[in-house]
C-alpha cells in the first residue's frame, strides 16, 4: 500500500515560500529526465537524459517557445541520489510568480506535486535512509538552535542507528543461544549458562539506559524549554523578561500591574531553546481585566516545563509571596532574588527554606544574570556538562520504543532469575527487538509512515 505511488514522477517547490534570489522545483522519479527536457533549452542543445550524474546546466525555461525563466539544472541519477530515484533540481529565480509557472509545467508534462515529506519518504522506503535517520531530516529544518541541529546531525549520520543496531544484534545473540537451548535440549547444543546470560542481559540493560539517560534533555533541545516568569505585582518580572532577551521587549514601569497579559518569546541560553512567557502579577482581581490576568497567568504556569518565581529582595516577604510558593510547591522552580542593588530588606535563607534553588541578581543592570541562566542550564542538563553525552535521543517516538524494550529486557532478566521457562524469556527478548526495529522503520505500518512523514513540509 505504501509503495503504491513510487512509480509516479513527483515535483514541488523545496524553497520556502515568498522572494528569494533563488527557487528550487524538485523532481524525483523514473520520467524526471524526460520531463524536465520537455521544457528546458540549454545552450549545448543537448537534452537532460543526455546529462551526466552530479552535472549543472545553464539553460531557459520554455513554455510553447516563450521563455518563462532563466534557470540552472541539475542532474543526479539514480541510484546515487537524495530519493535513489533519478532526480532533478530546476534552479530558478526565487519569485513565486516564476516557481509557480515551472511547477505548473512539470505537472502539465506528466509530474504529480509531492505529498509533504514524499522525498524523503521515498529515500527510507529505497534504502536510502532508516526511519530514524528520516525523521531526523525534519528536526534539522526545524532547529532553532546549535545545539538542536547538532543532535539531529548527529541522528542524521547513524549515530543513533548504530547504537540501536548494535543492541539489537546482542539481543539476536542471546535469542539464537535461547532457541538452540530450547529446541535441542537433550543434544546440548550451545548449553545456556544462567549467569552468563544475566549478564549478557544486565549489559543490554545499561545499554539502553545510557540512550534513556539523555531523552529528557534531548526532548527540550528538540522542542524548547517552556519557561514562565510569574511573582506578584511589581516584583521585576517585565525587567527579567527584557534582561534575558538583552532588548526592551516588555514595558516597564514602577506601577503595579503595568503587565495585564502574557508575553511570550523565543530565546537561545546557553545552547538551549527556551520560549519564556512574562505574565501578569498574581493578585487578588480588582476588576475583570485583572481577572482575566490572572486566569492566562496561571494558565501558563500550569503548562510550564520550569518556573521561574521572582521575589523583591527590597521588600520582606508578605502573604502574596507565601501563597504563591505554596502554590508553586509541585512544580519544577527556580527562585530568584530581584532588586539585589536595593536596600536589603529580605534574607536568601529565607527563600532557600522554600525553595532549594535560589538565585540573586539585578535585572535592571542585568548583575548576575548569567547565575540564573547556569541555573536554567543545569536544570536541562541535571548539572551533566554539554556534550558529555554521546547520543542524546530527543524523538518522543523513540524514547518510548527505547523505554518498551528496556520494560522487557529486564522482565526477561527477572523470568530467567526465577528460573521461569525459557520460553517466556524468548518471547520478552523477541518482543524487545520488535520495539526496536519499529525505530530503525525495519518493522512498521503505513499508517506511521503517513503520520511521520505528514509532518514535513512539501518538496522535502
Amino acid at each position: 500500500m505504501w509503495k503504491d505511488n513510487l512509480q509516479d514522477t513527483i515535483a514541488a517547490i523545496s524553497t520556502p515560500l515568498g522572494e528569494g534570489g533563488i527557487g528550487i522545483v524538485r523532481l524525483s522519479g523514473q520520467k524526471a529526465l524526460a520531463i524536465a527536457g520537455k521544457i528546458f533549452a540549454g545552450l549545448d542543445k543537448k537534452r537532460p537524459v543526455q546529462f551526466k550524474s552530479y552535472s549543472m546546466h545553464y539553460g531557459k525555461i520554455v513554455d510553447e517557445h516563450k521563455i518563462v525563466d532563466e534557470v540552472i539544472l541539475t542532474v543526479m541519477r539514480s541510484p546515487r541520489s537524495y530519493t535513489r530515484q533519478d532526480v532533478v533540481e530546476i534552479n530558478c529565480h526565487g519569485g513565486m510568480l516564476s516557481l509557480q509557472r515551472i511547477l505548473g509545467l512539470v505537472l502539465k508534462h506528466g509530474c504529480r506535486l509531492a505529498t509533504p515529506g514524499e522525498f524523503t519518504k521515498r529515500a527510507f522506503i529505497n534504502g536510502r535512509l532508516d526511519l530514524a535517520q528520516a525523521e531526523a531530516v525534519i528536526d534539522i529544518i526545524r532547529a532553532k538552535t546549535e545545539s538542536a541541529l547538532k543532535i539531529s546531525l548527529e541522528q542524521l549520520t547513524g549515530s543513533l542507528s548504530g547504537s540501536i543496531n548494535k543492541i539489537r544484534r546482542s539481543i539476536l545473540d542471546i535469542l539464537v543461544v535461547l532457541e538452540a537451548g530450547i529446541d535441542f535440549p537433550e543434544e546440548g547444543v550451545m548449553a545456556i549458562d544462567p549467569p552468563v546470560l544475566s549478564r549478557s542481559l544486565a549489559g543490554i540493560d545499561k545499554q539502553l539506559n545510557a540512550l534513556l539517560s539523555g531523552a529528557a534533555g534531548g526532548r527540550i533541545l528538540r522542542e524548547g524549554l517552556h519557561v514562565v516568569i510569574c511573582g506578584k505585582p511589581n516584583v521585576g518580572k517585565s525587567s527579567l523578561l527584557n534582561a534575558l532577551l538583552k532588548k526592551e521587549r516588555a514595558i516597564v514601569t514602577p506601577v503595579a500591574g503595568t503587565t495585564r497579559d502574557t508575553l511570550e518569546e523565543l530565546i537561545e541560553i546557553k545552547g538551549i531553546p527556551v520560549r519564556i512567557v512574562d505574565t501578569a502579577g498574581i493578585l487578588a482581581p480588582r476588576n475583570l481585566i485583572e481577572k482575566k490576568a490572572v486566569k492566562r497567568s496561571r494558565h501558563q504556569i500550569n503548562l510550564a516545563d520550569l518556573v521561574i518565581l521572582l521575589f523583591d529582595a527590597s521588600r520582606p516577604l508578605d502573604q502574596q509571596d507565601l501563597t504563591l510558593a505554596r502554590e508553586l510547591k509541585n512544580k519544577n522552580v527556580i527562585a530568584v532574588i530581584n532588586k539585589i542593588d536595593l536596600k536589603r530588606r529580605l534574607k536568601k535563607e529565607r527563600i532557600r527554606s522554600l525553595f532549594p534553588e535560589a538565585v540573586e541578581l539585578a535585572a535592571k543592570s542585568g548583575k548576575n544574570l548569567h547565575s540564573l541562566e547556569d541555573a536554567i542550564y543545569d536544570f536541562v542538563y541535571q548539572g551533566k556538562a554539554l556534550g558529555r553525552e554521546s547520543i542524546l535521543v530527543s524523538n518522543l517516538r523513540h524514547i518510548e520504543a527505547l523505554s518498551s524494550a528496556q520494560k522487557l529486557v529486564r522482565q526477561a532478566r527477572t523470568l530467567l532469575a526465577d528460573k521461569l521457562p525459557l520460553e517466556l524469556v524468548n518471547q520478552n527478548l523477541k518482543d524487545a527487538c520488535v520495539y526496536l526495529d519499529q525505530i530503525l522503520g525495519k518493522n512498521f505500518s503505513a499508517d506511521l509512515l503517513d503520520k511521520i512523514f505528514e509532518e514535513f513540509c512539501i518538496g522535502k
